[in-house]
């Protein structure tokens, strides 16, 4: 099954149409961005390493009962997707206070959370992606109560999977975004991606606040060896994959 026509393109990410119509190819790009695209740049291999990444990780959970829209993998930076309505939201999992939670709240980087937390964006860069309440969920017509209520469940329910997986690899993850649509019988399933772009990832066995990142916040913050931490994520990632199977 080939690509046919482009459907969509995002910062990170192609879409084409195939000849199947329930079923989409993603190609994964080098491309990196920050803070709504006011930053741009390239990290070598990016693509590769993220679909491999998010590959290992979809069918990690698929194996624990989420729903996910990932098919298969065609190529090192290509994946055959079921076509979703997606919902303009992005559902964020902290478990550590890190990035935008400090900024907003005062907590010290490095706070570990009680629980975790479950928090809305909306998916809109005009707005500036603002984070949503539940009434403004419902103002806005986003989500319905019921889909508000499985997001949240789903959300904790992948936050307990990827946080065991992770740390079996010597992860810590601090937290992570996750977007959602919904399939042809009107299902749930997780989209789009899981990876370095789109979690907070330390390496528990550094200490140092700026050695031990792994993620995207090495671009971020200009910390340098963008590709070295997305390699090392990929290795450890891979080699837990394959101690399972």
């Amino acid at each position: 099954m080939s690509a046919q026509s482009l459907l969509y393109e995002g910062k990170a990410k192609i879409i084409y149409t195939t000849d199947d119509p329930e079923i989409v190819l993603a190609h994964f790009k080098d491309d990196a961005t920050a803070f709504n695209a006011q930053k741009r740049g390239s990290i070598s291999g990016k693509g590769e390493i993220n679909c491999t990444i998010s590959t290992a990780l979809f069918q990690y959970l698929e194996k624990l009962g989420i729903p996910t829209h990932f098919i298969d993998s065609v190529s090192p930076n290509q994946m055959r997707v079921m076509r979703l309505r997606i919902l303009p939201l992005e559902v964020v999992v902290r478990n550590i206070a890190a990035g935008s939670l400090c900024q907003q709240t005062g907590l010290p980087l490095g706070t570990v959370l009680k629980q975790p937390l479950v928090e809305f964006y909306y998916k809109n860069d005009a707005l500036g992606d603002p984070l949503l309440t539940r009434d403004r969920l419902l103002l806005l017509e986003l989500a319905t109560p019921e889909q508000i209520a499985q997001l949240q469940q789903l959300a904790l329910q992948i936050n307990q999977y990827l946080s065991d997986f992770f740390k079996k690899c010597g992860i810590t993850l601090v937290d992570f975004k996750l977007e959602f649509g919904l399939d042809s019988q009107g299902q749930l399933r997780l989209a789009d991606e899981i990876s370095p772009d789109t979690c907070r990832l330390w390496n528990q066995a550094d200490t140092d606040p700026n050695n031990r990142v792994m993620d995207k916040d090495r671009f971020r913050r200009d910390l340098g060896n963008v590709e070295d931490a997305y390699q090392q994520v990929l290795k450890l990632v891979l080699a837990q994959t394959a101690n399972q199977d």
